[in-house]
């Protein structure tokens, strides 16, 4: 008995599949695909468009105002999710699709699912060249999405109508799986949207995804537990694996039972409120002196969900020569780095099988007490560094710690790049779990508002995305705002305005040069006397948002009362000090000139010559 079809459109076909696909989210069955971030032209229009229009109900289509910042939205919902549900990009041909090769790096950068699906030029190239079509004269097939190659764990580009059959279950197993999460491109011809195929009845059958957790081999779990039982003074980084696991509670739990201090990463940042009595604060380069002196100390590592970027490992000069490390991670890839002691696997899972196998262990006693001490001195040194001064402009640490107060326990603080990355990890003091979300895997600007939208729509009314920016992300992109405003996601969002590249600029002149083309007052202008201010909180409202500028640290607390209360994005503007910065964390390895007359640059150089002798082998 020949196999029942349906006729419909590979386009078609693309919709009415991703309307099937379910999962489940605290035992309720939900829709994997959430909806779609959509901007219309030629590529996606005549069809996509076509077919999406008619299913509104099932799988909701927003129309942004950018194509990267759509797909960095897209990427911050499935962050909000916990990579369990997924959104879905969409874009024309040309420029609409490289637009979204950003998010598509920030999406792989941060192991977070995204689909995302481009329109392309004409496979059959009777009307070549088309408009936006790049032509490469010795390779005909190749179209600008082949620039996603680099960013995707999943790419493919859909040049028969039957091949949706094969390509979207492996997408979505990609996006899905621990291991190998990440963006998913497939690239849509236009003439192939348009082609009728007999699709089997069956490929359309709902369908209820589930994220797998790998359990590791007992033999790595053995292995782990003998080199942990040895540690005198051990050290837990906490991933972001762990969030997205959640695997918060076990280890939490686990190192409390076994004395283990607790730090986090950037993306672990929130597994744990901040008061939680094993938590030393964020480790590496933005974190905190506590986590600091303790991987001086360490001699086993414990790295759970944890890819060890350098603001990690402080360019891998934080830790001791001979100190051990059990990197626990779904990925082999990273569960493998710098000679460790590899535990492939679940992080949920892995902990607890690790926990069972170490019998009786218990850190001596000295090490958590220390831990606690160092950690109390720390919250003493953000207590003085928040508190209000008499200088006129204040510093980021201040306006952190306002906001921070302000902030319900619900809320979630979302930022990116820039100076503001540090001084919110430093200072940012988390009172729920998984409510803190610094793009720092790629360091992103413009990540920031567009990430507002994201989680706006994820939490659903449960909070409020507090979006800490700069002014040379707002610059950059904020046309989301106008988005929000739109679609009735609310956000409040905080522009710290230090006058250009503040963070750069320390960079800059801490390695000897001279500061040059990144704060305004450096940059090259015809007339330096005609006025350079933007006036942050107008231009939001010019979008429709509320907005108030603010003038101290007092305003900027009254406002965030406004603020809370109001009835849709808010936009509040306060001028901050682009040379005060939070104390505290490792150093980086950065490249710093070996030749140059300038006798700064010669100090820094030799600076960072004995930094690298403390560098551990990368083998």
């Amino acid at each position: 008995m020949a196999a029942r079809t349906v006729r419909l459109t590979m386009a078609q076909a693309v919709v009415r599949y991703l309307c099937n696909q379910f999962t489940e989210i605290d035992e309720e069955r939900v829709p994997l695909f959430a909806g779609v971030f959509g901007i219309f032209g030629h590529g996606n229009v005549t069809c996509l468009a076509e077919a999406l229009e008619r299913v509104q109900d099932k799988l909701p289509t927003w129309r942004g105002q950018n194509e990267q910042s759509m797909a960095l939205a897209a990427i911050a919902y499935a962050k909000s999710k916990k990579r369990r549900q997924i959104m879905v990009a969409t874009s024309s041909v040309g420029p609409g699709a490289t637009n979204m090769v950003t998010a598509a790096g920030v999406a792989h950068a941060n192991r977070l699912p995204v689909l995302l699906l481009s329109g392309d030029t004409f496979t059959n190239r009777l009307p070549d060249p088309v408009l936006q079509q790049v032509e490469h004269f010795g390779s005909p097939s190749t179209t600008v999405n082949d620039s996603f190659r680099a960013v995707s764990r999943f790419w493919d580009r859909v040049t028969h109508p039957a091949q949706v059959i094969q390509s979207l279950p492996q997408a979505i197993a990609t996006m899905l799986d621990p291991a190998d999460c990440g963006p998913a491109f497939i690239g849509l011809p236009q003439d192939i949207q348009e082609i009728a195929y007999g699709y089997p009845e069956e490929f359309f059958a709902e369908t209820t995804w589930s994220i797998p957790r790998p359990r590791p081999s007992r033999d790595q779990v053995a292995a782990a537990a003998d080199v942990l039982r040895s540690a005198r003074n051990p050290l837990i980084i906490s991933g972001g694996g762990v969030r997205y696991s959640g695997a918060e509670r076990a280890v939490a739990s686990f190192a409390a039972r076994r004395g283990i201090p607790m730090a986090e990463t950037i993306a672990g940042k929130g597994a744990v409120v901040h008061d939680d009595p094993v938590y030393v604060g964020p480790m590496g380069i933005e974190g905190t002196e506590a986590a600091r002196e303790l991987a001086e100390t360490a001699d086993v590592v414990i790295a759970i969900g944890t890819r060890m970027q350098d603001f990690t490992t402080g360019s891998w000069t934080t830790f001791p020569m001979d100190a051990q490390f059990i990197n626990i991670n779904a990925a082999r890839f990273d569960a493998v780095k710098h000679r460790a002691c590899p535990v492939v696997g679940d992080a949920l899972e892995s902990v607890n099988d690790i926990d069972a196998a170490l019998g009786d262990y218990k850190a001596p006693a000295e090490r958590l007490v220390t831990a606690q001490k160092l950690y109390a001195a720390w919250n003493r040194l953000l207590d003085k560094g928040q508190a209000p001064t008499n200088q006129e402009v204040p510093s980021y640490a201040q306006i952190v710690g306002v906001v921070n107060r302000m902030a319900g326990p619900e809320d979630v603080m979302v930022t990116a790049a820039g100076g503001l990355p540090g001084e919110t990890i430093k200072n940012w003091r988390c009172k729920s779990p998984h409510t803190f979300d610094c793009e720092f895997g790629y360091s992103c600007m413009g990540y920031e508002i567009a990430g507002g939208w994201g989680h706006a729509m994820a939490m659903g009314g449960n909070g409020t995305p507090i979006v800490m920016v700069g002014d040379g992300s707002y610059m950059m992109m904020n046309s989301d705002i106008h988005s929000s405003v739109l679609t009735g996601h609310k956000m409040i969002v905080v522009v710290c305005d230090n006058g250009g590249f503040g963070v750069i600029n320390r960079l800059q002149t801490g390695m000897g040069g001279a500061g040059f083309n990144n704060l305004l007052t450096d940059c090259r202008v015809v007339d330096r006397s005609s006025p350079r201010h933007v006036d942050f909180a107008r231009h939001a409202e010019s979008m429709g948002a509320h907005a108030r500028h603010c003038e101290s640290l007092a305003d900027l607390e009254s406002a965030m009362e406004w603020a809370k209360a109001t009835d849709a994005t808010t936009v509040l503007s306060i001028a901050s000090d682009a040379g005060a910065w939070t104390p505290g964390g490792a150093d980086w390895y950065v490249g710093v000139p070996e030749v140059s007359p300038r006798e700064g640059v010669q100090a820094a150089r030799a600076g960072q010559e004995e930094f690298r002798k403390r560098q551990r082998l990368g083998v």
